[in-house]
């Protein structure tokens, strides 16, 4: 029996491959096909369609790397095939093997407009469904030669990654311009074998149900005739149809199966070729909805709805009609699939609030699931911003990924840091571009974890990337495993329909408490700083134009620039995206995204500079009318004599100057009164003494501020991973070039050479602070390396706290178990924090993310030191070949004797510097806050126009906090809003101020009505 069953799925493989596939086209003839080349960058459809082209024949090579080609075909339908279905099939040279990773093609009528996609798994095109013979086929193809980058044996550095630097050498030949006669009855055997054939493959060799779909099969074979195909197809599947309506057991598990495409808003293309991807894929997504009444649809990320809507309105009205239909389902409600571990609480709460907007307002819909399956891991900040923005399911598919510890659920409670909970499914399906094959599906029974509990599990299906998504293929195998014997059941439905369905049947699942911490692409948070610091200012940046815009329309009747806030959010919102913030992306990308950066930087310093001027009574040249200077603050705690969000005449008397000395045996000592820092010979910082506390920060023996450089070469993944090992090995970089006393001796300036990179940092300590800051210039020529900053501190701690969205988050500091091990280069925003009871240290940043943390037993007196250091630059080959070459700037503080409300104050300081402006009176506060534990995220005013003020706040110490909004203008009413500035509830304001209790990290959105 053994080889029967070998013989026959042999046999199987190869009737598929060499007579029935084949025959699903029985008869072909050539079109006509010339082309023209685009010179440069895409061209309007009209322009493409009306250009000229010169002839191109099949087998002819085209496409330089990012070009972009116009074919027309032209023929005429035979007549001896009236009456036939009939199709064009447009191979531009695909690989199917790289579906959404090379070239593709729209197709539009002679009229502009678009027909569908064309992709390695989809390059058919309708012509008739029963042509009458005779009918004349014109159709125009824009066709883009994108590059083949990624190659995963193994990845290779490229400079196709950028029009600058790629070369001219055409890349893709064609394969076929022909119109065929399709089959039907043929196509239809194809799915049912394939079906059979992948269920025989999974189920057990001694089932009785194998056997029986191996006999039926046989039959089958038997009775096509080879050299008749389409004229026994028929009878063969006749022989197939008692196998294919043997009902599934009604254990079966059930799988909610839903239209995909993932479409990286960029990675291995820019931008710009995302627009037509996107183009492509809903083209071919509505003409297939067209086609099949029982298929669903579902597409996130609202830039890429709005991208159509502003590039291609003529698919934006197909997708809308779709829409309204209820089978063109937009989820998600986030502007983009964004990362999640890095944009700051305000942007991460604005993806949602620009997201749901968007939805509500081109197609009154109220999207309720989040949809990120392939974001870097998931902050703990996301189930109370879920939310509060008026969603309440939450799917994810990457933590598949891990490496190291499966994760426990598959549909699960996911609490956050705050307490909230959402519930989340993780499809078991392992991945978020199923094509319901038998392989697939058997996986997601088998691995769904959640048995005896729950029976359903959804799975996004589609090729994504430009792949085209759905297929009709995939569709037909959900006709067929709808209810069959041996499988899960598979229906098309909503998202929402599956969750409504989960939820109901499994409302008391288990609870997973905190981050959903991703164990791979660690290197994420470090990969293309450029990028990196180019969000965190920006991010920074809006804050204070929001601020000081809304405090000049209150203050002084300044108009509210409400598109530019609303454009620059979006741009910012968009480079968030989980393939450009984490620096994954070709170098096309981050090339444009520093561009970008450097114009948003430019557009919000003057969008502050004219609300400031309009505080200030300054003129255009921003000369105040008596010379003076005042100081504006735009952090929520206030320092040195300014007030939180507000602004003082300068004047306030500084601490006193640091005092700097040689130090014996070499090196300096800077005193500053609170803190004496000594710095040895090789210009490291081996004792931060803190006066206040009568405590050494630094451990016996150890260092801080010691850079440290790693070789950095992972298994796999390079500009995404770092591995473990990579700690194996590491140079302290403790050879000096210079080191001086400078700035009048209030600072000391190291300079160190390494490689062929320079680093020159300069070290201070600022007058009445208990801080040591440093600034960190690096000319940065590495390749395959990864640069740390280390503090040995002498702190015994098991844990660290460090910031993420609306307050912190603690890991440990050992390796007790293996999920402990894995979290070995983690997420910070502003800072982390370290203490023993009584006594903590902070580290504070400006621009970095990744930072790890280790314990060690001091070398004498016994204990442990514990060491924390911070990422600051990798050199990764792909897919940027280049990434990170050149001059970067970072700032960062070490705050010894640090609370975790000093930390907070800290973080928040050193990334809002004080501005001084010409001036000479202050500007009382809009809102100010009677408790620093309870900190403004962010003072705007509301996006309706009403005039309203809008502040957010949250509590930042992860415990309970009472406190009084007060209000610097006459306020008429309070409301408590969600993200998008919607009335949930309503407060009391007595004599201007709103009394507050919040609960750990709880974030509240007030809206106050002006008297």
């Amino acid at each position: 029996m053994h080889n029967d069953r070998t013989i026959t799925e042999a046999r199987l493989r190869r009737v598929l491959d060499e007579r029935i596939r084949p025959a699903v086209y029985p008869e072909s003839v050539p079109l006509d096909v010339s082309v023209w080349h685009a010179p440069g960058e895409p061209v309007p459809v009209e322009e493409g369609i009306a250009a000229e082209g010169a002839p191109i024949a099949v087998g002819a090579q085209w496409g330089p790397a990012w070009g972009t080609s116009w074919f027309t075909v032209s023929g005429t339908v035979p007549r001896e095939w009236a009456g036939r279905t009939v199709e064009a099939l447009l191979d531009l040279g695909f690989d199917e093997n790289m579906a959404g990773f090379q070239c593709e093609g729209l197709v539009y009528r002679p009229d502009g407009s678009p027909v569908k996609g064309l992709n390695p798994r989809n390059q058919w095109v309708r012509i008739g469904e029963k042509v009458a013979g005779g009918e004349r086929v014109l159709l125009h193809v824009e066709a883009a030669s994108n590059p083949v980058i990624l190659d995963y044996h193994p990845f290779r550095p490229t400079e196709l990654g950028d029009r600058e630097t790629a070369d001219a050498t055409p890349r893709y030949r064609l394969v076929r311009m022909d119109l065929a006669v399709f089959d039907r009855t043929v196509w239809e055997l194809v799915q049912d074998l394939e079906v059979l054939e992948q269920l025989m493959t999974e189920l057990s060799v001694d089932s009785p149900r194998r056997w029986e779909v191996l006999r039926a099969v046989e039959r089958a074979l038997d009775a096509l005739d080879l050299q008749d195909v389409g004229g026994t197809a028929d009878r063969a599947r006749g022989e197939l149809t008692g196998v294919l309506s043997a009902p599934a057991h009604a254990s079966a598990h059930r799988i909610s199966a839903v239209g995909h495409a993932h479409i990286d808003s960029a990675w291995l293309w820019p931008l710009r070729e995302t627009v037509r991807k996107v183009a492509r894929t809903t083209s071919n997504m509505t003409a297939l909805l067209e086609d099949e009444p029982e298929f669903v649809y579902a597409m996130s990320q609202a830039q890429q709805f709005a991208w159509i809507k502003e590039h291609r309105p003529e698919v934006y009205a197909r997708v809308k009609k779709a829409v309204a239909d209820g089978r063109f389902v937009p989820v998600g409600g986030m502007w983009v699939e964004s990362d999640t571990n890095m944009p700051g609480a305000e942007a991460l709460a604005r993806q949602f609030v620009h997201g749901k907007r968007f939805f509500l307002e081109e197609f009154g819909i109220e999207t309720e699931e989040v949809w990120l399956p392939d974001s870097f891991g998931y902050s703990a900040a996301l189930p109370q911003l879920v939310r509060l923005a008026g969603a309440k399911w939450f799917l994810t598919q990457k933590i598949s990924w891990s490496r190291t510890n499966k994760f426990p659920h598959h549909t699960f409670w996911w609490e956050g840091l705050d307490g909230t909970r959402v519930f989340t499914h993780f499809p078991p399906i392992d991945t978020y571009n199923a094509q319901l094959s038998g392989q697939e599906l058997a996986h997601a029974v088998r691995n769904f974890q959640e048995k005896g509990g729950a029976t359903r599990s959804l799975a996004p299906t589609g090729w994504g990337d430009g792949g085209g998504g759905t297929t009709r293929e995939m569709l037909a195998r959900a006709k067929r495993l709808a209810d069959l014997e041996g499988s899960a059941r598979v229906v098309f439905e909503k998202p929402s329909a599956f969750f409504e369905k989960a939820h109901a049947e499994y409302a008391h699942a288990p609870v997973w408490a905190g981050e959903l911490y991703l164990e791979l692409h660690r290197a994420t948070l470090t990969s293309q700083a450029r990028t990196k610091q180019g969000n965190r200012r920006s991010e920074h940046l809006l804050r204070e134009a929001e601020l000081w815009a809304a405090t000049a329309a209150v203050r002084a009747g300044a108009p509210y620039p409400y598109e530019r806030l609303d454009r620059l959010w979006k741009t910012v919102l968009l480079h968030q995206f989980h393939d450009i913030l984490p620096g994954t992306s070709i170098a096309w990308v981050h090339r444009e995204a520093a561009q970008t950066y450097a114009e948003v930087a430019a557009e919000l310093e003057s969008v502050i500079g004219e609300a400031l001027a309009a505080l200030t009574g300054a003129g255009p040249g921003g000369n105040g009318p008596d010379g003076g200077t005042v100081v504006f603050n735009a952090a929520p705690h206030g320092r040195g004599g300014v007030p939180a969000l507000g602004a003082v005449p300068d004047g306030t008397p500084a601490g006193a100057a640091p005092r700097t000395a040689e130090r014996e045996g070499g090196g300096y000592v800077l005193d500053n009164g609170l803190l004496r820092v000594g710095i040895d010979g090789r210009g490291l910082v081996v004792s931060v003494y803190d006066h206040v506390s009568g405590r050494e920060a630094v451990a016996p023996g150890g260092a801080a501020n010691l850079l440290q450089l790693h070789q950095d070469f992972p298994t796999m993944w390079d500009a995404w991973d770092v591995d473990h090992f990579y700690r194996n090995t590491v140079t302290d970089l403790t050879d000096v070039e210079r080191l001086e006393a400078v700035d009048g001796g209030v600072a000391v300036r190291v300079v160190r050479r390494f490689g062929a990179s320079r680093v020159e940092q300069r070290i201070a300590l600022p007058a009445g602070e208990r801080r040591l800051d440093v600034a960190t210039e690096v000319d940065w020529r590495e390749t395959e390396k990864f640069l740390k900053a280390a503090f040995a501190l002498d702190v015994h701690t098991d844990r660290v706290a460090a910031e993420t969205q609306f307050g912190h988050l603690y890991r440990p500091a050992h390796t007790n178990t293996g999920w402990d091990a894995a979290k070995f280069e983690a997420c910070a925003h502003r800072f982390v924090h370290l203490e023993e009871p009584g006594w903590g240290v902070a580290l504070v940043n400006d621009s970095t993310y990744g930072y790890d943390v280790t314990r060690a037993v001091r070398a004498e007196g016994g204990g442990t030191t514990t060491t924390v250091r911070l990422s600051l630059l990798r050199a990764p080959r792909f897919p940027d070949p280049r990434t990170d070459q050149g001059v970067h700037r970072f700032r960062y503080a070490l705050v010894p004797g640090a609370s975790v409300g000093d930390a907070v104050r800290e973080g928040y300081r050193i990334n809002l510097p004080e501005r001084r402006v010409s001036g000479s009176v202050g500007v009382e506060p809009l809102v100010s806050v009677d408790d620093d534990a309870v900190v403004v995220s962010a003072v705007k005013l509301a996006d309706d126009g009403s005039g309203d003020v809008v502040v957010r706040l949250y509590e930042s110490r992860g415990g309970r906090a009472r406190a009084r909004l007060a209000a610097g203008f006459a306020v008429g009413a309070v409301s408590v809003c969600d993200l998008l500035e919607r009335p949930t509830g309503s407060l009391t304001a007595e004599d201007g101020s709103v009394a507050l209790a919040l609960r750990p990290f709880e974030i509240v959105t007030l809206r106050l009505t002006r008297a």
